[in-house]
């Protein structure tokens, strides 16, 4: 059975959430969605200074398996990537809720976080898929 933290936020497309105490916004994917994966290989992130909105593509994820969108969760300005992925995709396997973050956003409405699901739900939604 796959983690999934109960602070977070959950897209339905697998994508997470955290509200950091400097209001800007954390995204990466769930535990799930990179045991689902596989091994990841690469990883391909929007770029810094560009806006996003809820639901749009914000980049890819490649594994041994599959390749797959990223989706933005909230809408936002991208203030930051994780450049470690860019060396070391494999992290988001091994860590995917702390070093294997992939943006962060400046949420252009921190409202739009109260349309993800709670973990409980996020979780259900796996069960159902599995």
């Amino acid at each position: 059975m796959s983690h999934t933290p109960s602070e977070l936020k959950y897209a339905s497309s697998h994508e997470w959430a955290r509200r950091e105490e400097d209001g800007s916004v954390t995204v990466g994917i769930s535990d799930h969605a990179q045991d689902a994966l596989g091994d990841v290989v690469f990883v391909e992130l929007p770029e810094v200074g560009g806006t996003l909105a809820a639901g749009e593509e914000a980049g890819v994820v490649e594994s041994v398996k599959a390749a797959s969108d990223i989706y933005a969760p909230i809408s936002g300005e991208v203030l930051a990537v994780n450049e470690q992925l860019e060396d070391e995709p494999e992290t988001v396997n091994s860590d995917p809720y702390n070093d294997g973050w992939f943006f962060r956003l400046q949420p252009s409405d921190v409202s739009e976080l109260d349309a993800l699901l709670s973990a409980e739900d996020y979780q259900s939604k796996c069960d159902e898929e599995d």
